[in-house]
């Protein structure tokens, strides 16, 4: 979780300035506050998140100590999947992510109806990782989203416009997800041969092989 600080300073005669810090992880940022404390030149300091949420020190030291055994450093690769003869859908999803210091990876398919496009497809399955990472509990954090769908990702992003009124409808309850669980996303476009577990859940799908797994990973030396 990335914030801001605003921290109103005040000098020995009482003037008062307004001053804004780069958006910085959270715990870093408490580390900071108190070292401006220190200074004695503190009048009022507030936390703000990407979402435009303001949090007292108090209660963004609580809201870390709560998400601590929730998941996070949450990376999610996802495909969609699409059969032109019998207009159905797939979608895949790996979610990499730690908690509680352990790593684990979760595998998960689900079969799609009435999709009318691969691009479709890819929406449905942007959608199933929304539902996946609300159902794990992450919430107010960073997570990084990588899938081949390039035209996904780049409207997610805002780097292209979307003028499909279908796809339109599904970037709206994307990004109302997004900001109902507070997710500040990260998107990044990567090759096929870089999706290649994610594709090969949607295709499993497609053949009605439902899957549904957590592994526990090992950490790297």
């Amino acid at each position: 979780m990335e914030v801001q600080i605003h921290w109103t300073y005040i000098t020995p005669k009482k003037q008062e300035t307004f001053l804004l810090t780069d958006w910085i992880e959270a715990r870093e940022a408490l580390m900071l506050a108190d070292d401006f404390e220190k200074t004695g030149r503190v009048k009022a300091l507030e936390f703000v998140d990407r979402n435009g949420v303001a949090w007292s020190k108090k209660e963004l030291k609580k809201l870390l100590e709560e998400i601590a055994s929730e998941p996070h450093e949450v990376v999610v690769y996802f495909d969609g999947g699409f059969d032109h003869e019998t207009s159905q859908g797939g979608a895949g999803a790996v979610v990499y992510y730690k908690q509680n210091d352990h790593r684990y990876r979760l595998r998960a398919n689900r079969r799609l109806g009435e999709i009318k496009s691969n691009n479709e497809a890819e929406y449905a399955a942007f959608w199933f990782v929304m539902q996946l990472l609300e159902e794990l509990g992450v919430h107010h954090l960073p997570v990084t989203f990588r899938g081949d769908s390039h035209v996904v990702l780049k409207q997610l992003s805002g780097d292209w416009p979307c003028f499909e009124d279908d796809y339109n409808a599904w970037l709206d309850r994307i990004e109302a997800k997004l900001r109902e669980l507070d997710i500040q996303p990260v998107y990044e476009p990567i090759a096929r041969k870089q999706n290649k577990e994610a594709d090969s859940l949607a295709r499993q799908a497609l053949d009605g092989q439902l899957i549904t797994s957590r592994t526990e990973l090992e950490e790297k030396g």
